[in-house]
């Protein structure tokens, strides 16, 4: 590592650079980072958590239950929002930016030993580096349990070098299809990666076809399978609230209930908990509604087309309260990805704003325009993320009466909770 390695800028800098071997499927170079590292993961109970949609507010419905039942809990997700440190939590504080920087020079040595076994342009990745600090951090601050979100997939996850009390796979949607396959199938196969043997896997609201697909493998590896549709019915009746919005979130409540249930039972989850765990879970952009200079404005990370569905149909419920229909800002990254969030934004939009997320992947303003539905009879917009968000308690568009709607990528997200509260994405323990 070069440049100054006490420096948060350089020392983040260094690690955004890797990215670009993230996109290199297997666990073969992880499990020997961690075997540099001592594995730091042995031995430490998990929930591990994946899913097309709906994982990370699921890890962190789960982790605020553990939490309420009493337990100190590790959280990983990704990406983050504002903060790099938030996607390593232990009781929801995140990594400060110095811990990073020591992390990174701590573990740095170590990739340099990976990189000689496998070659020096095949050392570890970002994501593989911010696993592994992880584990080391969880470790350290003696975490009873820890939540962990898979990046991508699951069966070649840098994450699925742990050996968990109970695997979660919480929707199963199309998404990734470059790395996971084109088919439901073969996308419920490498999530199911993440079931090992003789250890329980919780089921949340999947197709049939893939709930066929991660049963088979669940029984070949003699793991046994809690379904949210056979605990709670299709209609989760008579289920907790939870804090989130949206009519998703039942289902994302019932399926962090049952793995809670699924954990064995020296955790002491009693229904207390997971009443007080899912009144209290905080999980930002997650049709998040917050205040801007008096005015209404939702936040809502929605990536793919199943995700696409869900936002319609919290459009049209949201329109239905309202009594009018919301100004929409949107950025996408990928044509495959902007064209459902777009055709799900048109019915129920009074102005569509287009913005590019500060991110390489991200989809430009006339690939944006182009794929705005013909019928849509409302203004288009290109517009800029400052432009629209100038200040912190300022959103410039439409009046200051019109309801808005920010959606689509969550790097999105990420830029305008910076603008309006750079605090947003770091949440306190529950009450």
């Amino acid at each position: 590592m070069s440049a100054d390695r006490t420096d948060f800028a350089a020392v983040s800098g260094y690690l955004f650079g890797l990215k670009p071997r993230g996109r290199k499927l297997g666990i073969d170079r992880m499990r020997l980072f961690a075997a540099e590292l001592g594995h730091p993961e042995r031995g430490l109970p998990v929930v591990h958590v994946a899913g097309t949609n709906g994982k990370g507010s699921v890890a962190a419905m789960v982790e605020s239950i553990l939490r309420a039942a009493g337990w100190r809990v590790g959280l990983y997700t990704s990406p983050h929002l504002v903060h790099l440190g938030e996607r390593v939590q232990v009781n929801r504080v995140p990594l400060a930016d110095d811990e990073i920087v020591r992390f990174v020079n701590e573990l740095d040595p170590a990739a340099d030993r990976v990189g000689a076994k496998y070659g020096a342009d095949d050392r570890p990745s970002f994501f593989e580096f911010m696993t592994a600090m992880a584990f080391l951090q969880f470790k350290r601050s003696r975490c009873d349990l820890a939540v962990m979100e898979v990046g991508l997939g699951g069966e070649f996850d840098a994450t699925n070098i742990v050996d968990p009390d109970v695997s979660v796979i919480t929707s199963i949607g199309l998404d990734h299809c470059e790395y996971l396959g084109n088919t439901i199938e073969q996308i419920a196969s490498a999530k199911a990666g993440i079931i090992k043997p003789g250890r329980p896997v919780v089921i949340g609201r999947v197709p049939a076809v893939a709930e066929t697909v991660i049963r088979a493998i669940a029984a070949s590896r003699d793991a046994r399978v809690a379904s949210v549709r056979d605990a709670f019915g299709e209609a989760i009746e008579g289920y907790p609230q939870t804090s989130l919005n949206g009519e998703y979130q039942r289902w994302n409540a019932a399926t962090a209930a049952l793995a809670v249930r699924t954990l064995d039972p020296r955790w002491s989850i009693d229904e207390h908990a997971i009443a007080r765990g899912l009144e209290n879970v905080a999980w930002a952009g997650r049709w998040q509604k917050t205040t801007i200079g008096g005015r209404t404005v939702v936040l809502d990370a929605s990536h793919n087309p199943e995700g696409a569905d869900v936002l319609a149909a919290n459009l049209r419920e949201f329109v239905r309260e309202a009594g009018r229909r919301p100004i929409v800002i949107v950025g996408a990254l990928g044509r495959e990805r902007a064209k459902p969030l777009l055709e799900a934004i048109a019915p129920h939009a009074a102005e569509i704003h287009l913005v590019v997320p500060n991110e390489p992947r991200a989809t430009g303003h006339a690939e944006l325009a182009e794929l705005v539905p013909a019928d849509f009879g409302g203004r288009v917009v290109r517009s800029r993320v400052d432009e629209l968000f100038p200040a912190r308690d300022r959103c410039e568009v439409g009046t200051p009466s019109d309801p808005v709607v920010v959606t689509g990528s969550i790097y999105l997200l990420g830029e305008v909770l910076e603008r309006i509260d750079s605090g947003a994405a770091d949440v306190p323990p529950p009450r």
